[in-house]
């Protein structure tokens, strides 16, 4: 018998199925390796700046031994607009580096793994795992993910390792990033974190922030 919590984010997360039914990710790849690099530079930066930025640096260096034998001064201008670009592009050069090294040129496919490779902590992971490898390991955090998670009273914690064990334990598993994709795409577009536009919520009966 499930408890009111895991009915209540069983709710919310088929009413964002059927508000966001072809939500996906929104950063433009074609490798997984490509994917963790495009990750890597959405930290602190929003999809659409990464998509501008990916195109030419792909070209330049499409692939994990290209990127890990790249000249730090060229990757950092290709990325610089993403910001803290000098500690991403040392992030990206480094766990390529290790990917070359220690995988054989292909990203690896499980969570610990991934989680040795520089400038990767759970949330890159899970992006990878999922939409790379169609491997749902956990939920993917971010900052939409933790806004609306709190305000809809799924969790009452503020470290999102915490909040994602809250809604892993809540979610089936085979949902864990179809409730994560789509509640980012209803952070951006109504549950905003100055001004959420709560009388256009389809969610709002469920919600702990006004009520």
């Amino acid at each position: 018998m499930k408890t009111s919590q895991e009915q209540k984010a069983l709710e919310i997360l088929n009413l964002l199925k059927q508000l966001y039914p072809d939500a996906t990710c929104s950063l433009t790849y074609e490798t997984p390796v490509q994917l963790l690099v495009a990750t890597i530079l959405s930290a602190q930066c929003t999809d659409e700046r990464v998509n501008k930025v990916t195109p030419e640096l792909f070209a330049r260096f499409p692939d994990a031994i290209a990127l890990a034998n790249a000249d730090r001064e060229i990757l950092e201008t290709l990325i610089r607009s993403t910001g803290f670009y000098r500690n991403k592009a040392k992030n990206i050069q480094g766990a390529c580096q290790k990917i070359v090294e220690d995988f054989n040129g292909k990203v690896p496919q499980t969570m610990q793994e991934l989680l040795l490779l520089p400038g990767v902590a759970r949330k890159t992971a899970n992006v990878v795992l999922a939409h790379g490898f169609g491997i749902n390991a956990g939920v993917t955090v971010d900052t939409h993910v933790k806004r609306l998670s709190q305000r809809l009273g799924l969790t009452e914690k503020s470290d999102p390792v915490k909040i994602e064990k809250d809604l892993m334990a809540l979610l089936p598993q085979k949902d864990w990033e179809n409730f994560s994709i789509r509640i980012i795409y209803h952070g951006r577009q109504i549950c905003k974190a100055r001004k959420p536009n709560c009388q256009h919520c389809s969610l709002a009966h469920l919600c702990t922030f006004n009520n």
